[in-house]
Order: C-alpha cells, then structure tokens, then sequence
C-alpha cells in the first residue's frame, strides 16, 4: 500500500459499504476507537444496524445530557477544592469513560495537546480546569474563535509568559508559539514577524484569575505582521495569523494524523480537500472532522491499524470495551507514568504521539496497566467481576474470549498461535482466575498496541 498513490478525491468521498470494505462490527469498531474511546459489543451490534453516516453523524452532533454535565461539576469542585491535579486528571478520565459525547471528548484531548499548557508551570489547578472547559466548548468549533479565546485564557498567558508582556520588554513566546505550534507551522513568518506580534500582546495579564487589557503596559504603535500593515491590537494580530493561507492546511494536517494515522505524512493534493472544506466552513472544524470520520480513506486498510495506541486510548478503551470502571486516581497515576499525564504535557509542542509512545519500558507499562485494572479491587466489569461479566455475555472459553477482544479491541486479527497458547492455558486453570490471565495475555500483543 502507498499513500502517495490514493486519489484524494476517493480518499474523502463519502464511505459507502461494499464486499471488500463491509459495514460490519469490525468497520465500527474502528469508527468508535478513532472517533471516541471505543465501545462495548452491545453499542457496536446496534451501531452496525445503522448506516454509517447516521453513526457519524451522531458522534459530531452528541451532546452531553444536562443531568451528566451536573455530575461532572460536583466532581470538578471536589477535585478542585484539594488543589491536586490528580484529581484533576482522574476526573477527566471518568469523563472520557463515561460521557456519552465521546468523539467531543476526543477532539478536547486533541486541543489539549494542540494548544498543549502544564500544571507544572500553571501551578493552579483551577485555571488548568477553566482551560480545559474552554477546549470542550471549541471542541468541533471553530478554530479562529478558540485561538483568540486560548491566546487570553489564564493558564496560556502564565505557561507562555504572556502575563508579563510588557511594552518596554515584549515577550517573544507566546507570538513565537502561536505561529509555529498552533497555526502555521515553522518557516511560515519571520523573525521580525515573532518581534512585531509580541508587541501586538503587551499588556494582556491576568487579575484575580481572569484575562485583563492595561492599556498603559500596551505597545499602542502601529505594526506589521505577516505582511499585513498597520496592525494595533493582539485581537486583530490573531485575525491575520488564524487567516492566513498556511492555517487551514496546518490545521488539517494535524487532524489527519490525530484520526487517520501516525505515518506517512499526507501530500499536499491528498490534503486539499480537507483544507479548502475548512476555508469554505471559515475553519469550523465539525464538518471536517464529519468529513474524514464518514471517508473511503478512513475505513481503508490505508488506515486500519495505523495509529498506535496512547496511554490513555489504552486504558480508557480497555475499560469502555467491557463497560468497565476503576480507581481513576491510580489510572491517572499510570497515564503519567505512561509518558501521557493529562494537564500536564511535557512541553509546548504537546505529546509526539505515534511510536514515540512505545519503548521497553512503556511496553512493560502498558502490560502492568492492565494487569493493575484486571486485578484491582475498584475495577468492575459491568458491576461485576470479569469472569462474572464474560458468563453474563455468554464468553465461556478463550475462543469466545478471543473473538470479543478482536471485535471491540484489536485493530488486526490476533494471531491464531497466540489463541492456541491460550486454549492450553485455560485447560491448565480451569478453576483459577483464567479469565483475566487470557485477556491479560492478548493485551501484551504486539497487535494490541495499534488502533
């Protein structure tokens, strides 16, 4: 298979169900762990009953009930009272457990690490909380509206050092990173562009924990940024940047990668599609998440198992795949282990993602993180031990094992070798704890790292 030989006007054609690429528990499997966390047997099989754009459509269009978003602000005030991003953090996974808008929450965890702010730096764990609600709101918004919002939210201006931009002493950061990280890409401005959009923000600070202009520490002199004379304000400044040429493609490139796959890059001609959609949306990103999610290029073997699995895709999916729940502080514990700790990503540039997650030592991690879930004494399948949960769904032997875990779970087949290992395992162990030594097993595939 080459990338460099799709059309890309097949690629982002609508997906329709054919004897080579079906509609079937396997294609929405894959639409429910790219779009979402995954999902349990049960919401594939009613899945399946649909035709895929409906699927996709009520993934864009899900909303959060107003009696769930009530639960989720009695657990923000708790976590937030303790002043412990842990809390934080495992609240956050309950969330992406739960909620019932999963591909929102996915698309809030993509700005997260696009417009990437740590708690280490922050320190406060109230204004981390306040950012992450403004990435939920924008989530499948629209992107100009949520870079002039993140360029005046609390956390940003400390993490980038915006709060004490200053007209005698303008800081560079922030005009540096908007441009490089978060809109266009490197080698798209100048050096005199970074000066010139610093001046732009002076004077935007923080008092008692909100944004605030002070007019007497702006720059108020006229300024040229990316070519565009007489520019006065950081507002205006960050209309030119989110308009300019190089953003729809930046931005549509990152969404490629985030829901398409790790590697290769995608040509410019396989990306124009998605890019003039954003333009003629005026960089609204819901349609053209809509697009790539209902896409001939999506459902392809192009892009089946081509993404490996993040910390927190493994351990939320593994939980949502058998309607699962566990200790959520130990799980956040873990994801930071893991190399993937929420509100607190290891620098501006985000998480690399792709095989950067997978080494020796995270590989032994991940193994551990299942093991841990399996056998903790908070983890419950269905309200109910593992076992228990199998025998309820009808899952007696590691046959039926096998064949749950590669529709829910497992991007490719698991080889038959290691089913046959297995079977000899559980004659062996009848009457122990089989069950969660074969799903421990699978979970330690090379095939269980991909999505």
């Amino acid at each position: 298979m080459n990338l460099m030989d799709v059309n890309s006007t097949w690629a982002w054609a609508a997906y329709e169900p054919s004897l080579d690429s079906p509609w079937d528990l396997d294609a929405a499997a894959h639409l429910f762990r790219r779009g979402g966390f995954g999902a349990p047997r049960q919401q594939l099989v009613k899945a399946v009953e649909h035709s895929p754009a409906e699927v996709v459509e009520s993934l864009v269009s899900a909303e959060e009930p107003k009696t769930f978003q009530s639960d989720m602000q009695s657990l923000l005030r708790a976590a937030i009272a303790t002043g412990n991003v842990r809390q934080l953090a495992a609240q956050w996974l309950y969330r992406m457990l739960h909620t019932p808008a999963p591909l929102r929450e996915k698309m809030t965890l993509f700005w997260h690490g696009h417009f990437a702010t740590s708690a280490v730096k922050v320190g406060e764990v109230r204004l981390m909380q306040t950012q992450n609600e403004l990435l939920r709101k924008y989530a499948l918004g629209n992107f100009p509206e949520l870079t002039l919002e993140i360029s005046r939210d609390p956390a940003m201006l400390l993490y980038l050092d915006s709060a004490t931009n200053r007209k005698s002493h303008p800081n560079e950061n922030y005009a540096r990173e908007i441009m490089e990280l978060f809109c266009l890409g490197e080698g798209m401005y100048t050096e005199q562009d970074v000066k010139e959009l610093a001046r732009c923000f002076t004077g935007w600070e923080i008092k008692r924990e909100r944004y605030r202009f002070n007019q007497y520490q702006h720059d108020a002199g006229t300024k040229t940024v990316l070519g565009v004379a007489g520019v006065k304000s950081g507002e205006e400044a960050i209309r030119i940047v989110t308009e300019h040429p190089a953003a729809p493609r930046f931005i549509a490139q990152k969404l490629f990668r985030f829901f398409v796959m790790d590697e290769p890059e995608p040509t410019d001609e396989l990306l124009d599609p998605l890019t003039r959609q954003l333009i003629d949306d005026q960089m609204n990103v819901g349609p053209t998440v809509r697009r790539i999610l209902g896409s001939n290029l999506f459902f392809s073997p192009f892009a089946r198992a081509r993404k490996v699995r993040s910390p927190v895709e493994l351990g939320v999916g593994f939980l949502r795949a058998f309607e699962g729940t566990t200790d959520f502080l130990h799980l956040a514990d873990t994801m930071d282990q893991l190399g993937q700790g929420l509100y607190q990503p290891p620098s501006v540039k985000g998480w690399d993602g792709g095989r950067t997650w997978i080494n020796s030592s995270t590989l032994l991690g991940r193994a551990n993180l299942i093991h841990r879930m399996l056998n903790g004494s908070k983890t419950r399948f269905g309200k109910r031990p593992l076992p228990s949960y199998f025998a309820a769904n009808g899952i007696d032997t590691v046959a039926d094992i096998a064949e749950n875990m590669e529709r829910s779970l497992f991007a490719v087949p698991i080889p038959k070798p290691a089913i046959e290992r297995l079977k000899t395992l559980e004659v062996a162990n009848r009457d122990s704890n089989w069950v969660n030594l074969a799903v421990h097993a699978f979970c330690t595939l090379p095939e269980f790292q991909v999505a």
